[in-house]
């Protein structure tokens, strides 16, 4: 599950993983957002694995509110990557662990209309004020982020949540691989993890290729994206 990514050519072109951990009727979360812990240790580990492994670490604002994370590789030896916190709205308190810890670098994603008001925030030295980011509508077009992530060098980026910035990661097709941690417990009406849009007919939904490994007692899918296939129209139980 690792392989792919340590076989990547370092002068790539952008390379995304993403990661959810979930429970077996598909919560990241209760409906309260408490997350901890949904998934045993041995993924926890292999999270921080990824960490090290990748240049950049993104988060969406809700997952750093809720959580406040440290996003660092403590677990694991290796580097910690640059921290990304996408913040379109500039909602996160600026007291939050990643912009005053000095673990590692910070950087605060917003559209560049609103790159003054993010400086006086938190600091210059921790804004990546990104041209096109909200589009018109108010949605977000994260094609422009990875481009400027990449300008500064940063090209393995790591999607750690949450749902909804997974979800749009997927569904922009700006993702290449997705991790998708299965854990034997039923949340019920919780926050839930992917939430793409619905497809009239079982042919038309994509199956990427997988492979399944087991992680203490958690089921982990590693899912690639760029390989994914169609059910065959007429075939049936």
């Amino acid at each position: 599950m690792l392989k792919p990514l340590l076989d990547r050519p370092p002068e790539g072109p952008t390379w995304v993983v993403g990661q959810l951990g979930q429970s077996l009727d598909g919560c990241i979360a209760t409906r309260t957002g408490d997350a901890n812990f949904v998934n045993g240790p041995e993924v926890l580990l292999h999270l921080h694995r990824l960490r090290a492994l990748c240049d950049a670490i993104i988060i969406g604002a809700a997952t750093a509110a809720i959580d406040n994370p440290q996003l660092t590789t403590r677990r694991v030896e290796g580097a910690n990557p640059v921290r990304v916190l996408i913040d379109p709205g500039l909602q996160l308190p600026p007291t939050l662990r990643a912009f005053t810890d000095k673990q590692a670098p910070t950087l605060l994603v917003c559209d560049a209309t609103r790159a003054a008001e993010a400086n006086d925030r938190v600091g210059a030295d921790q804004v990546l004020a990104v041209p096109g980011l909200t589009r018109q509508d108010g949605s977000m077009d994260v094609r422009p982020m990875l481009s400027a992530l990449r300008h500064r060098g940063l090209r393995v980026l790591f999607v750690e949540g949450g749902g909804v910035t997974v979800t749009r990661f997927v569904e922009q097709d700006c993702m290449d691989r997705l991790h998708l941690s299965i854990a034997p417990v039923l949340i019920g009406a919780g926050r839930p993890g992917l939430s793409l849009p619905g497809r009239a007919v079982m042919r038309e939904c994509p199956r990427p290729a997988a492979g399944v490994f087991r992680l203490g007692a958690d089921v982990l899918w590693d899912l690639d994206l760029r390989q994914a296939t169609h059910s065959p129209q007429g075939q049936g139980m």
